[in-house]
């Protein structure tokens, strides 16, 4: 693999890395936010959960600028949209200005869900695919722990103001992603299959590939464009019976994510704690325990993806997902309250293993080149979207229901994975992307 693809795969995914920063940044300003403007709790709730439904609306959407205006250009107005939203925050003079500037930086955040893993998917080579499209992830986790330390310095240093300059802090990391944006090329694969390009689809490909001749460099491009013809002339909706495959491991792979029940532990693990007499301990368990637990865990399936495979990595993640959650079940229906928070940390493991590490690199690998922008954004907005519901249902739950059931209709859903993945999931690992689209049944 040469250096600037890497390179390139790491300007990319540091969308990731705001994008961790930027969900997580908000935990430092909550309460003072909230007596600050003299907020209800209905609309405390609104304020903060602002950038969620920005998320929602980015990662529905993002395709349309991905595929209309290309790969580079989409990341780089991440980034600007990513400075935008830290300076309006950190200089928000009400609510409503707050929410604004919260909501244009979670569109950032779904956009960058959809554009940066289909990015690096397009321009890594096949063997280390899953690495590459993988450190979205790890950047995504990366992010979420520099976020609790900014937050904690900033907290110790910056005085009643302290809030404004954790989130206007963002800025930084956003501004120094946009200048690297300048220097990635577009995707090829954009160039070739949707722009028609020949001639800067080629400069790319070289770029890539330096040491192939150009006699391959010429037919390599020659099969993507008549790919892209023969897609165009088949089927140009994106809705079709013969896209059937990849639709739906898509939008599952999303919907069993996060029906696993993992925003609702990394939203609400302060209350799961709490429910099992730990009280103090619990921000500590939350901000530390499990960020470093899903930090190294995250990085432990980077290192296995591109070695025992996708498909594998969600068998190990799915038993673990069963394994820890019914355990935390048990543990609440018998109160053996000592064993939930290493269940929980157990559950982060199998989730960073698994789901956490496949699931962006998956969505991005399984579409033909004229779909793939369109069917990232199905499988990003379908986890946002259930991502947003089970985040508001989740206090209503545990409370309708004792928690042991709660956990128990979690580990349910992870044994449909298991079945899931045992029936339908096939194995994406150093598959070039136009070869996956035959074994899928859809020509590219």
């Amino acid at each position: 693999m040469k250096a600037r693809i890497f390179l390139w795969s790491i300007t990319s995914a540091l969308a990731g890395f705001l994008f961790g920063f930027d969900t997580v940044v908000i935990s430092g300003a909550e309460q003072t936010i909230q007596k600050l403007w003299g907020l209800s709790a209905g609309m405390h709730g609104l304020a903060m959960g602002s950038a969620l439904y920005g998320t929602v609306l980015g990662s529905l959407f993002g395709g349309w600028p991905t595929d209309k205006f290309g790969r580079k250009p989409t990341l780089l107005a991440i980034g600007l949209l990513y400075i935008l939203s830290a300076v309006g925050c950190a200089f928000a003079n009400g609510v409503g200005v707050f929410i604004a500037a919260r909501v244009i930086g979670g569109i950032g955040i779904g956009v960058s869900t959809v554009a940066a893993p289909l990015y690096i998917s397009e321009i890594a080579p096949p063997a280390y695919r899953g690495r590459l499209a993988g450190m979205f992830q790890f950047n995504i986790v990366f992010g979420i722990i520099i976020a609790f330390v900014s937050n904690a310095v900033i907290a110790h240093f910056g005085g009643e103001n302290a809030w404004r300059c954790m989130l206007g802090i963002a800025a930084v990391p956003s501004i120094i992603y946009a200048a690297m944006c300048f220097g990635i090329p577009e995707s090829p694969r954009w160039l070739l299959s949707r722009k028609g390009d020949r001639a800067a689809g080629l400069k790319v490909l070289k770029l890539i590939k330096p040491d192939s001749s150009q006699a391959l460099l010429e037919a390599h491009a020659d099969e993507l464009m008549a790919a892209a013809y023969s897609e165009k002339t088949v089927a140009s909706a994106f809705l079709t019976r013969r896209l059937r495959v990849p639709i739906l491991l898509a939008f599952l792979i999303a919907f069993f994510n996060q029906l696993s029940g993992i925003n609702a532990v990394l939203y609400f693990a302060p209350r799961i704690f709490e429910m099992t007499g730990l009280g103090e301990k619990a921000a500590l368990l939350q901000s530390v325990g499990i960020g470093i637990t899903n930090l190294i865990f995250t990085f432990v399936g980077l290192w296995l993806i591109d070695r025992l495979g996708r498909r594998t990595l969600l068998f190990i993640g799915s038993f673990g997902y069963i394994a820890s959650l019914g355990l935390t079940a048990w543990a609440f229906f018998t109160q053996h309250y000592a064993i939930v928070p290493a269940c929980i940390f157990a559950f982060i493991a199998a989730h960073a293993v698994g789901q956490g590490a496949v699931i962006w690199v998956y969505i991005s690998e399984i579409f033909p080149n004229r779909h793939r922008a369109e069917g990232q954004a199905l499988g990003c907005g379908t986890h946002w979207v259930f991502a947003a519901l089970l985040t508001t249902f989740f206090p209503q739950m545990v409370t309708a229901f004792a928690p042991g059931y709660v956990f128990a209709f979690f580990t349910f859903m992870m044994v449909l994975q298991l079945v899931w993945v045992k029936t339908m999931v096939i194995e994406t690992k150093g598959v070039p992307l136009e070869d996956m689209q035959r074994q899928l049944g859809v020509d590219a």
